[in-house]
């Protein structure tokens, strides 16, 4: 078996791939499907996976500062701590909205409350 991998084609898939990542990031932005501060960290890693794809020499620098032998190893730490983060930056924003959605419905229930209430005066007046 033969596996004879041109690495030429897998770096221009890699460079390609970034590129349209990028691209799609910055269209989802422009329709307002995804907030720009949302954003932000999926174009600064799409930007890295860029770089290192593009700068094949820096994937081995990286590896070895960090002390990884296999240079895609360290691409995917990479990947690992950027979905880390954006699943941080996600449930940041979760918590946010459902204490939000919490402030809301309990303001509601007093309004509510204070409407009966003024209802009834209203009732008893007419009495």
């Amino acid at each position: 078996m033969n596996l004879d991998v041109n690495i030429n084609i897998i770096q221009y898939i890699a460079i390609a791939g970034s590129v349209l990542f990028i691209l799609f990031i910055i269209e989802l932005i422009r329709k307002k499907a995804l907030h720009e501060a949302y954003a932000i960290l999926w174009l600064v890693f799409a930007l890295v996976f860029l770089s290192l794809s593009i700068w094949r020499k820096g994937l081995e620098i990286v590896s070895g500062l960090i002390g990884i032998s296999y240079p895609p190893a360290a691409l995917f730490l990479t990947l690992m701590i950027a979905m880390f983060l954006i699943l941080i930056q996600f449930s940041i924003v979760i918590s946010k909205l459902s204490e939000n959605n919490k402030k809301i419905s309990q303001e509601l229930g007093l309004l509510k409350m204070e409407m009966e209430q003024l209802r009834k005066k209203q009732t008893r007046k007419r009495k």
